[in-house]
């Protein structure tokens, strides 16, 4: 049986940075590997509608940019939100957004709290809602117009998958902010989130599912830590 590793904000970064410096592996890969594993794990659970996947303007929205693609490639219909205007998108996220404009997959752009009421639509005509708002990096009370995005989320009803950690949660200490995604699933990148291990953070978390991103076991054994020692 494997031993469950953890990861806490630091090292996250640190495995990412040697990932990329020490093995050579593009950091864009690194995110078209989440985007699609986190398409694998949704689609075993069950899609049944249109998916709407809300972005932000960081590399969790890069992971959400790529999971729209091949939940499209696959045949399912999907939807961005994205919750920032395009032209401050940079490195992988704004390669990968740029892709999706290309390929013609639907992208409306969602810019001010008065967009909630929109996205409250868009939500209760949707199957699922991906969390790929606030990654690992984020830290305290989600800022305007995030903090009512997630508050429109989940007074939706609909089934929450989230990327990485429910957005507005401690990836260290396992706090929530208020607000913060309470996700139905997260799907959680190379490794747990040391805050995934505090009670506080059980009924924001759901059910977690760990997908591989293509980063060789010596390097993760490496950086991260037992979950007995976190």
């Amino acid at each position: 049986m494997e031993r469950q590793l953890v990861l806490d904000r630091r090292l996250a970064r640190e495995l990412d940075r040697r990932a990329t410096e020490e093995l050579g592996i593009p950091s864009i890969v690194l995110m078209e590997n989440a985007g699609r594993g986190a398409a694998d794990i949704l689609c075993r659970l069950g899609i049944t509608g249109q998916v709407l996947i809300c972005c932000g303007r960081g590399n969790n929205g890069g992971d959400g940019f790529v999971l729209a693609r091949h939940l499209d490639l696959r045949g399912y219909p999907v939807k961005v939100a994205l919750w920032a205007d395009p032209a401050t998108l940079t490195g992988d996220a704004d390669t990968n957004y740029h892709i999706l404009l290309r390929a013609g997959i639907p992208i409306e752009v969602y810019l001010d709290v008065k967009d909630c009421k929109r996205l409250a639509a868009e939500c209760a005509s949707s199957a699922w809602v991906v969390d790929a708002l606030l990654g690992t990096g984020s830290a305290g009370k989600p800022r305007p117009p995030i903090d009512q995005v997630i508050e429109t989320i989940n007074s939706s009803g609909v089934p929450v998958f989230a990327l990485d950690l429910p957005s507005g949660l401690d990836c260290d200490t396992g706090e929530p902010a208020v607000p913060t995604i309470r996700a139905s699933y997260t799907c959680t990148f190379a490794a747990i989130k040391r805050g995934f291990l505090a009670p506080a953070a059980k009924e924001y978390v759901g059910e977690v599912h760990v997908a591989d991103i293509g980063i060789p076991r010596k390097l993760l054994e490496e950086v991260a830590v037992p979950a007995a020692k976190a």
